[in-house]
């Protein structure tokens, strides 16, 4: 089973009675007046008033990109067009017998943009809100090392800079090498079981920081946390596409990350005040920080256990009596899922993984493009926001002072992390807009290098700042990652993969400021302005000519076929996910 090719919509030779004017505007009481003697049933079942494309998100932005739309009617027939509404090709993409959400799943269903919208609302306060809490707490928790170093946690532990880079590693490797792992235990328990089961773990190894002694225990609890924390990211991300259209999910991850962001401004103030607790029980700053914020995180770990349910059909419990949703909000949830992405009925949220499945999904070359971008493309802002309160440390502000120096590069980034998003969403690229990150980077490298031996503070925090304002693409890679996925399971393993490469290039980037290069690290330096300008003019170019040149050679053939020849090909096909010819890869 594949995401059908163009837009999910049927082949328009298939079924003459689906209107090709792509109408969004004929509403439910005006289908009522062309439609006079026609029963409610009838209507939930006609085709004239399909939608052929979604609406654009954020129309105020047509007029910056020259789009025209076309005002909505909240009562207007939203229900898009899928292969769905083929008579031929239907019964090739429908749900397995054993998916958890079949008793909602209703092709002959159509609602109005007011009852998607109210339950879209149902959903980002319900599901993304939680998300968001939950994924603050991860950065939460992997992200204290950083204030702590505000507080002198490496002459405390006589430990040096090399140290440090070889604890985030250390944390790097681990957190990679339980992604795979992870997947395949979110796969069985579910992710709505696993997800707290691992907030509650990295929890307790933040706490038990507070008793760090020297490097040893450093190194340990660096590794456990990574261990404890890989694999959440794909986990949640999985868990969102149960509820997510593959058009929300990109703005949906921006907010996931905007909330990374407000966590690190958030991280800051906390940091402010516990440090001050220096001195406390005879204690360091550094450790009380651990301590607090590890304490917080477990209350929100204990609290996930209840706020994730299993699926949109399965939000009834005996602590939640009435559920989320209404029966038609059910209907409406599972079969708008389904018809945007059909491949998400092809598996039960408690099945696990297979090895052969685990297999073919590991030889899908197609996303190993997409592999080499996570490797790549996070590299040239690592080294500066690793050691942004180090750096400023040096160049003469206090503790409280760098602290606070570190929020208006957090903020910059929400804003432009956001608009990213929506232009990627609203002019339908990935690649190029992606490729913005690097190229904002690329200029305050360059200007980073060019400075004097003994640089103005000021001028200093400036650049750095400017650097860590960048428009934070991983986001859109994400969603992009998953959209070429073709299937649950393919879509979880490569989820846990490209996540694996982005860790892979943590690694790397925390040893490309070395001891010997310090304080200016011009050295380190050059190697990122050189990994960004490969990024830049020619990673990223070349995976959209490779997606491109794929989806032209798959479209040729599967274009000229009729509808049943496209059926016999459903029906007889070894192809699977993203490896059939009615598949389209995103770029």
């Amino acid at each position: 089973m594949a995401t059908p090719a163009v837009n999910a919509k049927a082949d328009t030779q298939a079924d003459d009675s689906i209107r090709k004017d792509g109408s969004n505007t004929s509403s439910v009481s005006s289908l009522t007046d062309k439609k006079a003697s026609t029963s409610v049933d009838e209507r939930r079942v006609s085709t004239d008033d399909l939608v052929d494309e979604p609406p654009k998100p954020f129309r105020w932005t047509s007029w910056l990109l020259r789009q025209k739309y076309t005002p909505i009617d909240p009562d207007a027939i939203s229900t898009r067009r899928s292969v769905y509404d083929d008579p031929v090709l239907a019964e090739h993409y429908m749900p397995r017998h054993d998916y958890e959400n079949n008793h909602r799943f209703d092709i002959k269903a159509r609602w109005t943009y007011r009852e998607e919208k109210k339950l879209v609302r149902i959903i980002d306060w319900k599901v993304m809100l939680w998300a968001a809490i939950s994924f603050s707490a991860l950065n939460l928790d992997r992200g204290n090392l950083t204030q702590a170093n505000t507080d002198n946690i490496l002459p405390d532990l006589n430990m040096t800079t090399n140290d440090y880079n070889f604890g985030n590693s250390l944390f790097r490797l681990a957190f990679l090498s339980a992604e795979l792992p992870s997947q395949l235990v979110s796969k069985r328990l579910g992710p709505d079981v696993w997800i707290p089961i691992q907030m509650c773990g990295w929890s307790i190894v933040t706490m038990a920081q507070f008793f760090l002694t020297g490097r040893t225990s450093f190194l340990l609890c660096r590794a456990f946390l990574g261990f404890l924390q890989g694999g959440f990211i794909p986990d949640l991300i999985l868990y969102m596409s149960y509820f997510y259209t593959k058009n929300e999910l990109p703005l949906r991850l921006a907010l996931f990350w905007m909330s990374s962001q407000v966590c690190t401004v958030a991280g800051s103030f906390i940091a402010f005040g516990v440090l001050r607790m220096r001195g406390v029980l005879g204690k360091e700053g550094w450790r009380w920080l651990f301590l607090v914020e590890g304490i917080l995180t477990l209350l929100i770990g204990i609290a996930t256990f209840f706020k994730m349910p299993p699926g949109p059909t399965q939000t009834k419990r005996w602590y939640r009596p009435k559920g989320w949703f209404t029966e038609r909000q059910e209907v409406i949830a599972v079969t708008r899922i389904l018809r945007d992405d059909p491949t998400k009925g092809d598996m039960h949220n408690r099945q696990a993984l297979t090895l052969k499945l685990l297999w073919n999904a590991l030889l899908d070359y197609d996303l190993w493009p997409l592999y080499i971008i996570g490797l790549l493309f996070g590299i040239p802002a690592s080294p500066p926001g690793q050691y942004l309160t180090l750096s400023l440390r040096g160049l003469g502000f206090n503790t409280f002072e760098t602290n606070l120096l570190t929020i208006p590069s957090a903020v910059a980034t929400i804003i432009t992390m956001w608009m990213i998003a929506i232009v990627s969403e609203t002019i339908d690229d990935r690649s190029i807009v992606a490729m913005m990150e690097d190229l904002w980077i690329l200029p305050f490298l360059i200007a980073l290098r060019a400075l004097p031996d003994n640089p103005n503070p000021w001028l200093f925090y400036g650049l750095a700042t400017g650097l860590l304002s960048y428009p934070y693409t991983h986001p859109i890679q994400v969603a992009w990652c998953s959209r070429n996925a073709g299937g649950v399971a393919s879509r979880t393993v490569n989820a846990s993969l490209y996540n694996m490469f982005v860790q892979a290039s943590g690694i790397i980037a925390s040893n490309i400021y070395r001891k010997d290069d310090a304080p200016n690290y011009r050295r380190g330096n050059t190697v990122l302005i050189t990994i960004c300008a490969f990024n830049c003019f020619i990673l990223y170019p070349s995976v959209k000519a490779y997606y491109i040149w794929k989806n032209k050679k798959r479209a040729k053939i599967w274009d000229a076929m009729t509808s049943e020849q496209k059926a016999q090909y459903l029906e007889t096909t070894t192809d699977s996910g993203n490896r059939r010819l009615d598949f389209r890869f995103a770029h």
